[in-house]
């Protein structure tokens, strides 16, 4: 029999039903929607002074040298007025499926978030798919990282307070990156805050299956976001760990996690198994399941009782781990 797939939240499914019927698109993505789609997020990119929020935070573009000759990554850097020094840094990879978003686009929540807790947001210009396939983004996500950390001084952060964060691609960015410092060295990062990640090239999951086809983030762009980064190497038996986390064998020696996720998506199932084989190496997670919510329910329907929720359970972790390390 069929899959029931999971009801939404009543209060995401008004948002949801308002946002279908203003954007009814539902086509399934393809590779002639990517200008299309990069050109709206262009167009929302804000002026370096409207990103200062009102004179809130200093806000600065360094670029950050690539790893083996690759191009230079821009970085923005935006930091709370009046924040103390030798303060923390949130490390904020942006979404987009791998091949769309924009690292200066869709930062109210963690500018918030980095303004409650005194710390600077940096957040990563990295190369986009398919035109930059895997190894770019990672390479560019750890050479940014790289870059922060022998500039710590400079920006005024402490290298030994970094958390990196992200959401959806950007997660799984966050999550290759943790790996990455694991394996191959650089700064001890305080810990992964990753919001519904695409863990899992294989996109074979049970959820995968009983949601496909009933939100926007479905099977079908999952999978287009998957073969936009690996090409025809996707659900073959040579991925590599950094490319998409759930491969690793290995999740002992990662720092403290917290993983969200909404019950009602196609991601839920990867983003269990992966919480619960770093417990089983012995890690810390933090895991909420919402109940009802879908792919970035907090951003679509921000004033939902599940979002607020979501949002203080993010910070709560974050006030935690600040306070004791």
């Amino acid at each position: 029999m069929p899959a029931v797939p999971v009801p939404l939240d009543a209060e995401l499914r008004v948002a949801y039903d308002t946002y279908l019927a203003e954007e009814p698109d539902l086509a399934p993505m393809t590779l002639a929607k990517l200008s299309v789609i990069r050109a709206e997020t262009d167009a929302a990119v804000a002026a370096l002074e409207d990103l200062s929020h009102g004179g809130r935070f200093t806000v600065s573009q360094p670029s950050a040298p690539g790893l083996d000759g690759a191009p230079e990554i821009p970085l923005l850097v935006c930091t709370p007025s009046g924040a103390s020094a030798s303060r923390p840094a949130l490390y904020f990879l942006h979404g987009g499926g791998f091949y769309g978003g924009d690292h200066r686009t869709g930062l109210d929540q963690i500018l918030e978030t980095a303004e409650r807790f005194g710390a600077t947001l940096i957040s990563v210009g990295y190369r986009l798919a398919p035109e930059h396939p895997y190894p770019a983004q990672i390479d560019d996500a750890y050479a940014g990282l790289l870059w922060v950390a022998d500039h710590a001084d400079e920006l005024g952060i402490d290298s030994e307070r970094i958390v990196v964060t992200g959401f959806s691609a950007g997660g799984t960015l966050g999550a290759a990156l943790a790996l990455t410092v694991r394996d191959k060295g650089g700064p001890r990062l305080l810990g992964q805050l990753l919001i519904a990640p695409l863990l899992d090239d294989r996109n074979d999951s049970a959820s995968a299956l009983q949601m496909d086809d009933l939100e926007l983030f479905d099977r079908g762009r999952n999978g287009f976001a998957w073969s936009a980064l690996l090409g025809d190497v996707q659900g073959g038996p040579d991925v590599p760990r950094y490319a998409a986390p759930a491969r690793a064998t290995d999740l002992g020696g990662l720092p403290p996690t917290f993983l969200d996720v909404g019950s009602a998506e196609c991601l839920r199932d990867e983003v269990l198994a992966y919480a619960d084989r770093i417990w089983q190496a012995g890690g810390e997670v933090e895991l909420h399941v919402w109940p009802g919510g879908i792919h970035g329910f907090d951003q679509k329907a921000p004033e939902a009782r599940i979002s607020k929720a979501a949002v203080a359970a993010r910070r709560n972790w974050l006030e935690h781990l600040l306070a004791t390390n």
